[in-house]
């Protein structure tokens, strides 16, 4: 059997831009992507712990150092510049595999969103 699990996580992460105008995705700074282990496209749940709005759409890497957090598209209609997101990666595996997991788990600075 295939269970579903949390295998990255990137908590407590600032809402740095929102671009109505764009075709969808969120745009993760791609240091932060690299420490979660999130690859390009990925599907990504995003929960605003501002206004507890929570979406799915794909991941799409920013530039490295930057911080960047920009939902894309429709998404942007549902944050604000400054929102505390927290970011979770789900994937399929065995049971047995599932029991000893240890997802990545990101906690960056708050004040940029930058790793520490």
């Amino acid at each position: 059997m295939l269970v579903q699990v949390v295998k990255s996580k990137i908590h407590r992460v600032k809402v740095t831009g929102a671009d109505l105008n764009y075709i969808g995705s969120i745009t993760i700074d791609e240091d932060l992507m690299d420490a979660a282990n999130i690859i390009e496209g990925e599907r990504v749940q995003i929960v605003n712990n501002n206004n507890g709005e929570r979406l799915e759409t794909y991941a799409i890497p920013g530039p490295r150092g930057s911080g960047e957090i920009t939902l894309n598209g429709a998404a942007a209609r549902r944050v604000a510049v400054g929102d505390v997101l927290i970011l979770i990666v789900y994937g399929f595996m065995d049971f047995e595999e599932a029991k000893n997991f240890k997802p990545s788990l990101v906690f960056p600075n708050e004040k940029d969103n930058t790793l520490t």
